[in-house]
């Protein structure tokens, strides 16, 4: 079985469970979800896994834009794993209703719990509360990866009903829409010492440097790789993260977030 795993991040958690799918299936290789080039995606793998963040409840634009363009393939095994901070809702029904109308089948969706990023709501959890996280989804990963293996066919993970319609049906329609032009919050305070890494771990490419100050261009995917990233902690969003602890994967390097890189 050969297997690619796509994956999108912005802090390392949905790369962090790309690779430890990786390392425990035979023949399996993580990807970052680029849509640099244009044209339909395809890969030879038999299996093919997506594996990416849950935004306002949801699918990312930049992973409803990677399914469109993927080639449907009848005879390919589909999986996914949507990594949120306890709040799944719909977003991998949303995700099997997508794929379907383009006649791919999702064979199974998997709902992995990690430290949130948001931090527009609060800063990072303490370094307990992360390893308990850490340790539920590898452990978790060990009971999907024979799953996968076998190519089972299950019904995607959600939330409570509550959540599938409150958060996915009626806020993440009318909320989505507005995240690229959310950016406006950011800005860089008195710290910013122009190194641009900003720029380099944003996925969407969504940040100019003139004079060296970054600017957002109103293309922004809300993961906030920007602000958690900047070593200086210069880059904040709104009134109250300046106060905020960061927060990226810590078994994640600052190197494997540079986009540059990844085009290469």
């Amino acid at each position: 079985m050969s297997v690619t795993i796509f994956y999108y991040t912005g802090t390392g958690n949905s790369l962090w469970v790309a690779r430890n799918l990786a390392s425990v299936l035979k023949d399996a290789e993580p990807k970052p979800m680029l849509l640099d080039k244009p044209g339909p995606l395809n890969t030879a793998s038999d299996t093919v896994g997506l594996v990416f963040p849950v935004h306002m409840w949801g699918l990312p634009a930049r992973v409803i834009e990677f399914v469109k363009r993927l080639e449907a393939d009848k005879g390919k095994y589909y999986f996914a794993c949507a990594v949120n901070a306890g709040q799944v809702a719909a977003t991998l029904v949303q995700l099997k209703k997508l794929m379907a109308s383009k006649g791919i089948t999702l064979g199974s969706g998997f709902d992995f719990v990690m430290p949130s990023n948001y931090i527009p709501w609060g800063g990072a959890p303490d370094t307990e509360k992360q390893n308990k996280l850490f340790e539920k989804a590898a452990e978790k990963i060990k009971r999907a990866a024979p799953l996968l293996e076998r190519k089972a066919l299950s019904a995607p993970e959600k939330g409570p009903l509550w959540q599938n319609i409150i958060f996915s049906a009626m806020l993440y329609p009318v909320s989505a829409p507005h995240i690229p032009k959310m950016d406006k919050s950011f800005f860089a305070d008195d710290k910013c010492n122009g190194c641009g890494i900003c720029a380099r771990v944003c996925p969407a490419g969504n940040i100019a440097l003139p004079g060296g100050r970054p600017a957002w261009q109103g293309r922004c995917e809300q993961c906030f790789a920007c602000l958690q990233w900047c070593p200086k902690e210069a880059i904040q969003y709104g009134k109250k993260t300046s106060g905020y602890k960061r927060y990226h994967h810590p078994e994640i390097r600052i190197s494997d977030m540079f986009v540059d890189e990844k085009k290469v």
